[in-house]
This record gives structure tokens, C-alpha cells and sequence, in this order.
């Protein structure tokens, strides 16, 4: 019998006596990582693993792996978007990446954060019902103008941090138009207290500072407010309606400064506090839940969405710009590097012949009929002859072709539908009445269409120019054959009679002069001729642009204009919805030494949110927070902590019940090392023997406990005098027996993460031994036989 085969006829052995089997063992598969950070999809059959070495693997219900890559960096923790079609990876430098699920390919980069990212969710907007009084809202770019352009793909051009894509499948159009379908926010957490937010995970709308927060909770002393210091973000958890963000956090419970001054004195410069009775005899420092108030996603939700709309999707117009002018500068830079690679020689030949003049006083003459000297007929002859012509005149033709492609099918479509959505803002600011409210500023938002109009123009220069230097060039080159083959005593009709006119002009301003890539290049200024200067000014008067510079400006400065007007227009709804987050209640759970362990800070967590029709119940919706207790807070040992309705405390809803909690006791012999909430309010947990070693490693327990069995004891307000209330429930905890209820034996020791699939009814656990096993949580489901 196989090795697998005698530690399946262990395990049911073991679970005999407690009768029949509670979940079925879909597959028992040897995996050679050990994982950190395992997510199941939310709406199909894959499940997301990230290993110790920051790798990222995707794999079937079947283990069937789809694929696998690495971002080169640290990755902190993960999530899926709800729709299931992408990934948000955050990254120990404090960005978040997003990645398409069907082949892992980098969508886009956003630097949100300037440390690591700790904890992400992305929630969207499942009630669409629009009544009477909203104010619906239309896309009408798609009328007009055709499917906004994609991103340039040239060869030798990878996707690295440009945002350029060589994939024959526009991944980062197909996200941007899916990733609109559906109101939906991402929630960031970081490492020095940071939470921001971000509309369709790209568009941000919000940033807060846990450690600023002042919040006067119902279970603190309603006389004072209170802020946590030195805290670290554990969770962030949006819920469903987006009302309200649970976020426990670890951290020390102080009386806010600011607003207590009288109970300071100051001793050589320092703040001492003066009565510390307050606090009670515990210490402050623990894990405390704070429940942020985030119904301004939902109260204007409406206006979010069309401005998110637009704004997104002319950050994907921006970054379709952008790389369209990275790609553009570096086609021309290195077409005009093999220019002068076969044309820079002649000064050095020049120099070697003792010759005062340059390259262009020695075509000069050549033109005008004077002796060709020495130096210039070796370099013709011998240095560039026909071969060395020809290939620099079709190097410079084809990069003039290829920047004309990028220019008419890339560059000018998003320009041109940049100004139409930066418009439909415009007419959004004026509605002030709703518009004013999150942000939107009329006199930004004018300034943003008047440098899309600008850039428009500075567009149909740099095509102007590129069309002139093109001509210019190619005329030089006829001319410099023809004078080839005059020198080798070849003449021949084949070659086009060159404008000789314009080879002095191209000698006097584009030998050494490179009017293309002066119009790419960033923070060049470009001469202008007084009386075109003049010219502009006498436009002025008859209205329609201020500007008057922007003749001195490049193409890319333009651009970069833009990007800042948009930015400052931006940043006002950022910056409005920002200060419209506020924390409006705090949740004390448990206390924890001055000086925690590493492992205290790290217990395993779950929150979720639960329909419920309950009275106590705000807007249809219950929070479950379930959690470990470390052993050394409030004289507990192994014990799991479950709060109910933890955000009924929230000072915008009126007589609702006060939160529940209930206390579990593992059973001796046993260490939970993960948890999980799952629907219909179940707590999936995993368990070890305490007792293992390494000879001897033990058996795991799965163990499924209905919430709707617990008796949650309601938590009564105190006041400061007793800060955790959770000690009350001391004396009520619940003991689980491992010989009673929904538990499965696992033959072998597991280590944490626990994946759990509530659409799918799964669970994923790694074992020590570097095994994956998938088990079904709800085998009495029809929907059991269509996964396998």
C-alpha cells in the first residue's frame, strides 16, 4: 500500500469512534513549498498561494497549477477583486500590485503606502437598486469615439515598471473595462498605521492615520477621547454596504492630548501626566477594534462612481501616454544613435588631416561645387559608402513610420478622449449642489481641459515637425548617394534629384540640431521666434486659451502639465473624503504585556459580515469577529474570543442592543493555530496536538462550531474601570470537546494558513510534511459532485 494510502486508512481509523466522517478528503497532494498566504477565489474554483520566497502560485480545485511568477519583491499579504478576475498582491515596499487571473500578468502598479502593506480587502457595491432620487448617470465616450486605444507594444520592450506590455492580449484594456462594471473599493492597510482606499483599485478616494483617530466609546469614559499610540494595523474589513470599516489593531489606549491639556504639567519640556486613576489597573496596551465610519461611500456613492469612472479611466488614457512617449523617445534616440554612429566619423577624419572646419562647412562645399578635400572623400567613399546610405536612410524611415503608428493609433485617440472625459468632469463640477460635496472643483477641473487642449495642439505640432525633419533627412541622404556615386565615377538616373535648398537647411539646423527629440525630451526649453510669440499673443485676444507659452514647451512638458493639473484636481476628493472618515467607536479585546512577543501581534483573525434580519442588526447586516487570545492576556489559556455585532455601537444608529461576545476553551492538549469564519456564521478551526515533537509530530483537528449555538452574553459599559471587557465572560466560557460536534482528524501536523471557500465550500490546509490537502466543508451540497 502506498504511503498515501496507509495515512488515509490511519486517519479513518482514528475518526472511527466519533463516528462518521464530518468532511470528505477531496485529494492529499505533495507540495514542495512551504506557504505563507493562501486566498480561494471568490467566484471560481482557484485558490492563491504565496510561498516563503514571495512566489506566487495559482492553482485549480483539481491542483492543477495555471501558473506562477514572481514580483522580485517581499509580498505581504493578498487578496482577490469580488468579481474574481484579479489579484492584489501587497508588497513589503508598500505598493499594491494587481495581476489578471488568467495569466498572472502585471495589470498595474499603484505606491500607496511608504511601508510594508500589512492587510488588504476589496469589497464592492452588491445593492445596485437606484430609486427615484438618484441621479443616474451615462458613459457616453463610447458614442463618440471608438474603444479607447491600448497600450504601445514595440519590439525589445518588456512590461517592467513603464507599464509597457508585449502580451498579444490587451490584459490592461480588458481590466480597465471590467474593473468599472461594479462600485467596488480597495482597503490598505500598512505597517505605521495608514489605511487608504481606492475606487475600482485604482482611483484613490481616501487615506487615514489610525494613530490621529479620537474616538469617545460607549465602553471608555464618555467624559474624555481617547487615540491609540505606537499602533499596528492586524485587519482592515469593509463591510458589504460599505458603511463601515472594522480594523483591529494593536496599540496602547491613551486620553487624547490635545484636547486634556489641564491634566498635564510640563517637567523640562515633556508632557507628565498628572491623575492616571482613569485608566484602572490594567494595562491599556492590547489589541483594541476600531469601527471606522465609511458611510460617505455609500451616501455618495453615485457621485464616487462617476467621478471614479472618468478619473480611472483617464489614468488608463494617461498611462496609454505616457508609455506612447517613452516608446517614442527611445525609437527615435536610438535611430538617431545609429545616425550619428555612421555620420560622426567624418569629424575625426577631419581632425587626423589637419583641417580647420567641420562636417558641415565640408558638405557646404561639396554642394557648392568647391574641391572635395581628403577627409570628406574617405569618409564617403571608404567610411560610409552606398551600404552605410542606405541602411541609416531606412533606420531613420522606419522609425519615422513606427512613431507616425504610434502618434495616429495610440498617442491622438487617448489624447482626444483624455479631453472628452476630462469635459464630462467639467460639466460634472458645475453641478455643485452634489458635486462640491466630495470634492470636485470647478476652477481645477477648467485648468486640466485647458492643458488637454494644449497638449492636443502641441500633438499636431510635433507631427507637423516630425513630417518636416523626416522630408528633410531623406533628402539628405539622395543627395549624399548622388555624390557617392559621383565620386566612384558612377553616375546613374536611379537616385531622386535632391532639393538643394533644403540640404543647406537641413546642414544649417538638423545636422547637429535634433528638433524631434528636443519635442520628447523633458525640462527642454525651446526657442521661439519673437514674432511668432507676437503672434500667439494676438490670438489671446480672441479667446479660448490663457496660455500663451506653450510654444517654448516640449511635447513631453506638456504632458506633464497635464499630469499635474490632474493631479491637483484629484487630489481635492481625495482629500474631502479623507476628512469625512471618521472613527466613531472602540472596541477594547484583550490586554497584552508592555513588551509583546512577536507572536502575540500576529494571532490568527477572521471578520465577516452576515445578513441578518435581527432588530439589532443595522442595515441588514451583522459583523462576526472571531480571534485568538494569546495566553498571557486577562489569565486565559487557549482560548478563542467571538464578537458579535461589534459596529452596533455606532453612534449613528439608535436603539440597537449592545454587542455579544462568547469565550471558547480549546481542549487541553490542543493549540488552535488558525481560524476562520464561513457562512452561515461557522468558525472553521484548526487545531495541533500541544504535546508533539519532533519524533513524534502528532495529529491536526478541523473543527466546524455554529455561532448560532453559542450563547453570546451581551457587553455591558462600564466605563474605564474595567477596560476589557471580556473578562467578564471569564466565568461563562464555552468548552469544546473535541469528541462532540463537526470535527475531522488529521493524521498528520498542520501548519497555518487555513483556506477557506465560502462559495465553494472547501478548505485548503499545508501540513508540516509539505502536503496540501483539500477537504469539503459542506458534503450535503449538490454542488460537491460538480467540483470534482
Amino acid at each position: 500500500m502506498s504511503e498515501e494510502g496507509e495515512e488515509l486508512e490511519v486517519e479513518m481509523e482514528a475518526t472511527a469512534a466519533s463516528g462518521p466522517t464530518p468532511f470528505q478528503l477531496q485529494f492529499d497532494k505533495p507540495f514542495p513549498f512551504q506557504i505563507k498566504i493562501a486566498e480561494w477565489n471568490p467566484e471560481k474554483d482557484l485558490l492563491a498561494m504565496v510561498t516563503e520566497d514571495s512566489k506566487v502560485l495559482l492553482h485549480r480545485f483539481n491542483w492543477q497549477r495555471l501558473w506562477t511568477f514572481s514580483p522580485g519583491k517581499c509580498i505581504t499579504c493578498l487578496c482577490w477583486r469580488p468579481d474574481g478576475k484579479a489579484i492584489a498582491l501587497g508588497l513589503e515596499d508598500g505598493s499594491i500590485s494587481l495581476h489578471d487571473v488568467e495569466n498572472g500578468k502585471l495589470l498595474r502598479s499603484i505606491k500607496s503606502h511608504n511601508v510594508a502593506v500589512v492587510c488588504l480587502n476589496w469589497e464592492e457595491d452588491t445593492q445596485l437598486v437606484r430609486g427615484d432620487n438618484d441621479h443616474t448617470y451615462e458613459d457616453r465616450t463610447m458614442r463618440f469615439f471608438p474603444p479607447a486605444p491600448r497600450i504601445p507594444r514595440m519590439p525589445g520592450l518588456g512590461s517592467g515598471d513603464t507599464g509597457l506590455m508585449d502580451d498579444p492580449v490587451d490584459t490592461f484594456q480588458d481590466f480597465s473595462n471590467s474593473s468599472h462594471q461594479c462600485f467596488n473599493i480597495l482597503c490598505s492597510g500598512d505597517q505605521d498605521g495608514f489605511i487608504c482606499f481606492s475606487i475600482f483599485g485604482i482611483f484613490p478616494i481616501g487615506k487615514i492615520n489610525i494613530h490621529k483617530l479620537s474616538v469617545s466609546s460607549p465602553y471608555l469614559d464618555k467624559q474624555a477621547t481617547y487615540q491609540l499610540q505606537n499602533a499596528s494595523i492586524q485587519k482592515v474589513a469593509l463591510s458589504k454596504n460599505l458603511r463601515q470599516l472594522v480594523v483591529p489593531s494593536f496599540g496602547e489606549l491613551v486620553e487624547d492630548i490635545v484636547k486634556l491639556k489641564d491634566k498635564f504639567i510640563h517637567t523640562d519640556g515633556e508632557l507628565v501626566e498628572l491623575d492616571k486613576s482613569s485608566r484602572g489597573e490594567d494595562s491599556s496596551v492590547g489589541l483594541h477594534c476600531l469601527i471606522l465610519n465609511t458611510s460617505i461611500f455609500l451616501n455618495r456613492k453615485n457621485e464616487l462612481h462617476q467621478v471614479a469612472l472618468q478619473a480611472s479611466s483617464i489614468e488608463d488614457l494617461i498611462e496609454v501616454v505616457r508609455a506612447s512617449l517613452a516608446v517614442m523617445s527611445k525609437q527615435w534616440s536610438d535611430t538617431m544613435t545609429t545616425f550619428h554612429e555612421k555620420f560622426d566619423p567624418l569629424s575625426s577624419l577631419i581632425v587626423d588631416h589637419g583641417l580647420e572646419s567641420n562636417s558641415q562647412d565640408e558638405f557646404l562645399s561639396l554642394l557648392f561645387g568647391a574641391r572635395t578635400s581628403p577627409a570628406l572623400h574617405q569618409f564617403l567613399v571608404n567610411s560610409l559608402g552606398e551600404v552605410g546610405v542606405k541602411r541609416v536612410s531606412k533606420a531613420i524611415d522606419n522609425a519615422g513610420k513606427e512613431l507616425h503608428v504610434v502618434v495616429h493609433e495610440h498617442l491622438q485617440p487617448a489624447v482626444e478622449i483624455i479631453g472628452f472625459r476630462i469635459g464630462e468632469l467639467r460639466g460634472l463640477s458645475r453641478w455643485r449642489a452634489r458635486f462640491q460635496t466630495i470634492g470636485l472643483d470647478e476652477k481645477l477641473i477648467d485648468s486640466a481641459t485647458e492643458k488637454a487642449g494644449m497638449l492636443h495642439v502641441q500633438l499636431e505640432r510635433f507631427s507637423r515637425v516630425l513630417a518636416t525633419v523626416l522630408y528633410q533627412f531623406q533628402n539628405f541622404f539622395n543627395w549624399v548617394a548622388k555624390c557617392i556615386k559621383i565620386l566612384l565615377s558612377d553616375p546613374t538616373d536611379q537616385i531622386q534629384p535632391p532639393n538643394s535648398e533644403l540640404v543647406v537647411i537641413f546642414l544649417k539646423f538638423l545636422l547637429d540640431h535634433d528638433p524631434v527629440g528636443q519635442l520628447l525630451e523633458v525640462n527642454h526649453t525651446i526657442d521661439v521666434d519673437p514674432d511668432a510669440k507676437q503672434r500667439v499673443e494676438q490670438l489671446v485676444m480672441f479667446g479660448g486659451f490663457l496660455d500663451t507659452r506653450f510654444l517654448e514647451r516640449t511635447l513631453a512638458n506638456e504632458f506633464s502639465q497635464l499630469e499635474q493639473c490632474l493631479k491637483e484636481a484629484f487630489l481635492m476628493p481625495f482629500t474631502t473624503i479623507s476628512k469625512k472618515i471618521h472613527c466613531e467607536d472602540l472596541l477594547p479585546l484583550y490586554p497584552l504585556p508592555s513588551s509583546p512577543v512577536a507572536s502575540s501581534l500576529h494571532g490568527p483573525t477572521s471578520i465577516s459580515y452576515y445578513k441578518d434580519n435581527l432588530d439589532s442588526a443595522p442595515h441588514g447586516l451583522v459583523d462576526y469577529i472571531c480571534f485568538r487570545i494569546p495566553d498571557e492576556s486577562m489569565d486565559l489559556t487557549n482560548c478563542i474570543g467571538v464578537i458579535r455585532g461589534s459596529t452596533n455601537t455606532s453612534s449613528s444608529i439608535k436603539d440597537v442592543s449592545s454587542p455579544g461576545a462568547v469565550l471558547l476553551c480549546i481542549p487541553d492538549g490542543y493549540h488552535c493555530i488558525d481560524l476562520s469564519l464561513y457562512k452561515q456564521r461557522e468558525i472553521v478551526l484548526l487545531l495541533n496536538e500541544a504535546n508533539s515533537t519532533s519524533e513524534s509530530p502528532g495529529k491536526s483537528w478541523m473543527m466546524m462550531v455554529q455561532t448560532s449555538d453559542l450563547s453570546f452574553m451581551p457587553l455591558s459599559r462600564l466605563g474605564p474601570t474595567n477596560l476589557w471587557k471580556l473578562r467578564e465572560l471569564k466565568a461563562s466560557a464555552l468548552d469544546l470537546h473535541i469528541e462532540n460536534g463537526k470535527v475531522r482528524c488529521i493524521p498528520h501536523r498542520v501548519t497555518n494558513p487555513l483556506a477557506v471557500s465560502a462559495s465553494r465550500g472547501v478548505a485548503c490546509v499545508f501540513s508540516s510534511r509539505r502536503h496540501a490537502l483539500v477537504y469539503i466543508l459542506d458534503e450535503d451540497e449538490d454542488e460537491t459532485s460538480d467540483m470534482e
